[in-house]
């Protein structure tokens, strides 16, 4: 883990691809990034992209016009691990391979790169395309990094002791299920499942009441470990392929139910949504800053710091939360932002979440996902969920057109959106990742 500036990050740089070059995209040449698509309503099989202003790069197309062919041995290699349908051959080849096409492919679509016109064939409108998972995700485990959600949240239920006395010391985390991660545009019915009522000897069920969102970021690793040997904390980032936007939807009263003594199941493990891009680490280099720890908060162990780490280990994304009713949607109304936060507030690293996932020993893989846990500011406007904005659901949240909300209901939209701006770099975004509540189903037995 070291920020290295190369001349993939110059400002400067412009794009054959106009849209590219547009002051607010989040696709400039400088971020690209990766995802899988296909053309909609095309018979046809999905297949590894870069995005690139509002267009897509199809890499398999682009290996196949003969533009790799005089590109260095990695960026050759890396470019024929795209063409597949997912992208887990490419992060399994690893952080040199992956860097040595980023530079090919900067250079291929800068201004006045001599492959233009072959390329030219080989785009796709972004808004003309459907997209899948962006890789074949083995394993899923989602952290607890923010020390702002995790006290809010903590004072619901233990207004006297919100903050168990492991947090500052372990990335909290537990292991969920990949088999119910969509991609944004995922709709899912509203989970049914047990509940216990406020004041109730014995639980009912049905549908939850109380579901939520949670604003998180995915991290995608690359290259693996084998089984047994630990990521050191300076090499865990040379195992991350990239970051993607990530909701992991909650229900919040089948939570309070089930998760003593062993944490969330049902609550959580019935949808999560994923971002269509993911945004490798390189291209957020330019907005690396200093991971700092208060004085007067337990620093951690030694396996879980270093002086790179304090130097740059943080990450300055901005963050936003917007939601959609099914009566602004009607009206013709855009979804409203109901928060903002900013992935620099995160208590623990992206590194310390890998070294601390693998320091027992245990085997990453390519394509394995980590969520941070839902990411809350210091502020009360920096909520990352919704039983934080209302306050356990005790402050409803009121929308511009006057509805109000203290937990989701049927047919709402939540949308999350982040990018990284600062004078002297460009523009690096993640598009947007969005899900859709569904009614219920019928109950079982019904």
């Amino acid at each position: 883990m070291s920020v290295v500036l190369n001349e993939t990050h110059d400002p400067t740089l412009q794009s054959w691809v106009a849209s590219a070059n547009a002051p607010d995209t989040d696709f400039p040449v400088q971020n690209l990034a990766f995802g899988v698509f296909r053309r909609a309503g095309a018979p046809e099989g999905f297949r590894v992209g870069v995005a690139i202003g509002d267009q897509i790069l199809d890499l398999g197309a682009a290996l196949r016009s003969g533009v790799f062919v005089h590109q260095p041995a990695p960026a050759l290699k890396a470019a024929q691990a795209c063409d597949s349908h997912t992208l887990n051959a490419l992060m399994a080849l690893g952080s040199s391979h992956w860097s040595a096409l980023r530079l090919a492919l900067s250079r291929l679509l800068r201004t006045g790169a001599a492959e233009q016109a072959v390329l030219q064939a080989c785009l796709q409108p972004q808004d003309q395309a459907v997209y899948a998972v962006p890789a074949q995700i083995g394993d899923y485990t989602d952290f607890y990094t923010s020390i702002h959600h995790a006290t809010n949240v903590g004072k619901l239920f233990r207004p006297d002791n919100p903050l168990l006395p492991n947090y500052q010391w372990v990335p909290i985390g537990y292991h969920g299920r990949s088999s119910s991660i969509g991609v944004s545009g995922q709709a899912f019915h509203r989970p049914l499942g047990q509940t216990l009522p406020p004041g109730a000897s014995s639980p009912v069920f049905g549908p939850s009441k109380r579901l939520d969102y949670e604003l998180e970021l995915g991290v995608f690793i690359g290259n693996g470990n084998p089984l047994g040997e630990p990521i050191a904390l300076d090499a865990a980032e040379d195992h991350v392929f990239g970051l993607c936007l990530f909701n992991d939807w909650s229900a919040r009263d089948l939570q309070g139910w089930e998760y003593q003594p062993l944490g969330p199941f049902l609550s959580k493990n019935f949808a999560s949504t994923v971002s269509p891009w993911v945004v490798t680490l390189e291209a957020l280099a330019p907005y690396r800053r200093a991971w700092v720890r208060p004085a007067d908060h337990p620093q951690p162990l030694p396996y879980l710091d270093s002086t790179t780490l304090r130097r740059e280990g943080a990450l300055d994304i901005e963050l936003e939360v917007l939601l959609q009713t099914a009566v602004m949607r009607a009206q013709g109304q855009p979804a409203q932002r109901i928060s903002r936060s900013n992935f620099h507030h995160a208590y623990w690293s992206v590194s310390q979440m890998v070294a601390h996932h693998t320091v027992n020993g245990c085997n990453l893989q390519p394509g394995d996902l980590l969520g941070s846990g839902t990411q809350s500011g210091p502020n009360p406007e920096e909520a990352g969920a919704l039983i934080e904005l209302t306050v356990g659901g005790k402050q409803p949240l009121t929308l511009a057109n006057g509805e109000t909300r203290t937990f989701l209901e049927d047919h709402d939209t939540v949308v999350f959106r982040a990018h990284c701006a600062k004078e002297g770099a460009a523009r690096i975004g993640f598009g947007e990742v969005s899900g859709t509540v569904l009614p219920a189903r019928a109950s079982v037995g019904a």
